[in-house]
C-alpha cells in the first residue's frame, strides 16, 4: 500500500495520510506539473530550509536558551482564546505529524527534496540574477504607464515542447504594457518574458494582472458567468516580523474589507480559500468583520504544518508566538442566486492537516489543485489567487508582484539531466 502511495507522490507531489485526515505535498513536484520547459529547481525553492546542521543546531540550542530565560506571563482574554483554538486542534496536529513520521519511505525521498546540484555554468548565471527587481515600486511611480513586457511564447502542440525542445520557428512575440493589463500566456506551453532586463517564466494557460490594490476592480467580470469558482486570498496583513525584515509592503485590515469578492464570484458560487496567521486578533476580524462583509459564509479550516527535510517540525508545537503552522479558512460565496448551496460543494472534510517543507519567506504551498476537488458540477473552473506572487498554470493571478517567484533564477532547464542520489526521485522529470 505505501509503495503505491510512494508511485503516485513521485507523480503528483502529494502523499495521502488517510488514517490521519492528512497529506504531505512536494511543492516542487505540484508546481512543475504546470511546465513544459522549465522545472523550478528544489535548490532555489527549499534554500531557506536546507542549512548546514551544525548552524541548525547553534539555532535550535540559541532559541532553547532564549525560552528558558523568559519568564512565564499571564496570558490577556484575547491570548487565552488563541490558546484555546491551539488546545482544540493540537492532537490533530499530533497525529498528523505522528503519520508522516511513521511513513518511512516518503521520508527517504523528502530529505532528498534538495538533492539536485546545479553545474558551474547555471551557477554563475543564479549569481547574476540575484539582484530583483521591485514591481511594487516600479508599479508606483509616473513612468509605471510606459513599461512594456515581452513575452515570447510558441504556438503549436504542446508534447513537443515536453520533451525539451527550444522554440521554434513558430514563435511569438507580444510587447505589451506591464501594469494595469491583463497578461496572458497565449502559448502551448511555458512563455519566456522580458523585463527590464530581466528574464520570466509563465506557466501555460495562465494570466496574470499586475497593479496596486486600487484597480483590482478592473479584473470584475461583466458578466458574473464569467466570474471566478475559486478565490485563493493571502491577504499581505499587518505583520511585525514581515516589517522588520522588509520581506512586502503590509496593509492595515480594514483595506480588505472593501475587496470585490462577490463581484467576482461566478454564479454558480465560488470556493474562498483565505490565509490566515494565529493571531486572535486577526481570526476575530475575519470572522466578525471580513468574511461579513464579503458575503462569505464559514465553511471550515485547513491547517499547514511546517516540517523539515527530516521529518521533525520547524519549531516545537505549544510555541505561544511561532507556532509551526498556519490556518486557510474555507467558505462560500453566493452565486447570482444569492441562496447558499452548499451542495456545489463536494465534501470536505473537517479540519484537514496538510504538511510540507516551506519555501522562501511567506510563500504557501500550492493547493489549488487540491481545492478543486471539492468543487462539484463544474467541468471547467475559472480560479484567480489575490495577492498572489507566483503563477499557476489554469489560474488569473493578481497582485502588486505576481512574478516575484517567476524569476528565472528559480528554474532550471527540463534539457539537463537530475544529479540525484535518491533513484526515486528521478521520477521527478
Amino acid at each position: 500500500m505505501e509503495d503505491d502511495q510512494l508511485s503516485s507522490f513521485l507523480k503528483s507531489g502529494v502523499y495521502r495520510l488517510q488514517s490521519a485526515n492528512a497529506f504531505f505535498i512536494d511543492p516542487v513536484r505540484v508546481v512543475n506539473r504546470s511546465y513544459t520547459r522549465y522545472r523550478v529547481s528544489p535548490s532555489a525553492y527549499y534554500s531557506r530550509f536546507f542549512e548546514s546542521t551544525e548552524k541548525l543546531e547553534t539555532s535550535a540550542e540559541s532559541r532553547k536558551r532564549k525560552r528558558k530565560e523568559k519568564k512565564t506571563i499571564s496570558l490577556n482574554e484575547r491570548e487565552k482564546v488563541a490558546e484555546q483554538r491551539h488546545q482544540e486542534v493540537r492532537p490533530l496536529l499530533l497525529k498528523a505529524h505522528g503519520a508522516l513520521l511513521g511513513a518511512t519511505e516518503l521520508l527517504k525521498v523528502v530529505r532528498n527534496l534538495r538533492c539536485e546540484e546545479c553545474t558551474d555554468e547555471e551557477r554563475r548565471e543564479l549569481s547574476q540574477q540575484s539582484c530583483e527587481l521591485s514591481f511594487v515600486d516600479l508599479g508606483s511611480v509616473w513612468q509605471a504607464p510606459l513599461y512594456e513586457i515581452v513575452l515570447n511564447y510558441q504556438e503549436g502542440d504542446a508534447h513537443i515542447e515536453n520533451e525539451g525542445s527550444r522554440l521554434g520557428e513558430d514563435l511569438k512575440q507580444d510587447v505589451i504594457p506591464a501594469f494595469d493589463n491583463l497578461i496572458v500566456n497565449k502559448g502551448s506551453g511555458d512563455a519566456e518574458a522580458e523585463f527590464l532586463n530581466h528574464k520570466y517564466i509563465i506557466p501555460k494557460e495562465s494570466c496574470f494582472y499586475m497593479s496596486d490594490v486600487r484597480k483590482i476592480h478592473n479584473l470584475i467580470p461583466a458578466d458574473s458567468d464569467s466570474g471566478f469558482n475559486i478565490i485563493v486570498i493571502d491577504p499581505p496583513w499587518e505583520n511585525s516580523s514581515a516589517h522588520q525584515k522588509q520581506r512586502y509592503q503590509t496593509l492595515p485590515n480594514r483595506f480588505f474589507l472593501s475587496l470585490p469578492i462577490k463581484q467576482l464570484t461566478h454564479t454558480a458560487g465560488a470556493l474562498v480559500a483565505l490565509w490566515v496567521t494565529n493571531k486572535e486578533k486577526l481570526r476575530s476580524f475575519v470572522e466578525k468583520e471580513l468574511f461579513p462583509a464579503w458575503g462569505v459564509k464559514y465553511v471550515t479550516s485547513f491547517y499547514w504544518l511546517k516540517v523539515k527535510a527530516n521529518g521533525s517540525l520547524i519549531s516545537e508545537l505549544d510555541l505561544f508566538h511561532h507556532r509551526p503552522y498556519e490556518c486557510l479558512l474555507l467558505g462560500y460565496s453566493d452565486g447570482k442566486d444569492n441562496t447558499s448551496d452548499f451542495s456545489k460543494l463536494n465534501a470536505i472534510p473537517n479540519n484537514q492537516v496538510f504538511m510540507s517543507v516551506p519555501g522562501d519567506y511567506s510563500r504557501k504551498p500550492p493547493i489549488g489543485e487540491l481545492l478543486l476537488e471539492y468543487m462539484s458540477g463544474t467541468k471547467h473552473a475559472h480560479c484567480i489567487e489575490l495577492f498572489s506572487r507566483e503563477l499557476s498554470a489554469g489560474w488569473t493571478s493578481w497582485g502588486n508582484e505576481p512574478l516575484h517567484f517567476q524569476a528565472s533564477k528559480y528554474f532550471v532547464s527540463k534539457n539537463r539531466q537530475m544529479k540525484a542520489p535518491d533513484s526515486a526521485y528521478n521520477s521527478f522529470t
